[in-house]
């Protein structure tokens, strides 16, 4: 297997873990921001997006971050996989949930905090994207009262791309409210290799020159 894509990325972070939580190796080859290369017809006749991550495998080639991560898990199993088909519907609302509710003012709240300049910055768009963002993890905080992960005592796929965005979320300089349950999880998630390894990324590249 091939990963296109920086580890920069949270969408390749989340790829990069499952494969390390999956013991599967992949060769990763830098595309994107900086290294660009995401509009080269080479790499647009796999992914027609221009965007990453790309999975290639023998002639089989996958894009969206999600669909991959979904797939590694249904061909490979590991200990990610769940048990059940209602477990997997769960794991699948879950990774949909955040995907449609919490990712657009995580990427606003991003940008407004470190990609941004500082005079391009606007607190109230950075307002507005926490008051969303925290609206969505006070979801994640109720659902993990009384639970080491998402679906309960195992890691699954509902963790990733919640799990993806937590590093960033506890370590920029923002007002956070008090997320017990969510902090706990995050702690449990920092003591996995994995985590540590393919989400715990210095993001220093990607801050604005003021």
């Amino acid at each position: 297997m091939t990963l296109w894509g920086r580890m920069t990325s949270v969408n390749v972070q989340k790829v990069a873990w499952v494969l390390a939580e999956t013991s599967l190796a992949a060769k990763q080859i830098d595309a994107g921001g900086a290294f660009g290369g995401l509009n080269d017809a080479t790499y647009r006749a796999m992914n027609p997006n221009g965007r990453v991550p790309t999975l290639k495998e023998g002639d089989f080639v996958l894009w969206e971050s999600n669909a991959i991560c979904r797939y590694l898990v249904n061909a490979y199993g590991g200990p990610l996989a769940t048990k059940t088909i209602a477990q997997t519907a769960e794991a699948d609302m879950w990774m949909e949930w955040f995907q449609n509710g919490a990712y657009a003012p995580f990427i606003q709240m991003f940008y407004q905090t470190i990609r941004l300049p500082t005079a391009k910055r606007d607190p109230q768009k950075l307002a507005t994207a926490l008051d969303q963002l925290n609206a969505q993890y006070s979801i994640a905080e109720a659902a993990l009262a009384g639970k080491s992960y998402i679906l309960g005592d195992q890691l699954s796929l509902a963790d990733i791309p919640l799990g993806a965005s937590l590093f960033r979320y506890f370590d920029v300089d923002i007002d956070r409210p008090g997320f017990p349950a969510l902090a706990a999880y995050y702690e449990r998630l920092k003591a996995r290799p994995a985590y540590r390894d393919c989400v715990m990324i210095d993001y220093e590249s990607l801050r604005a020159k003021d």
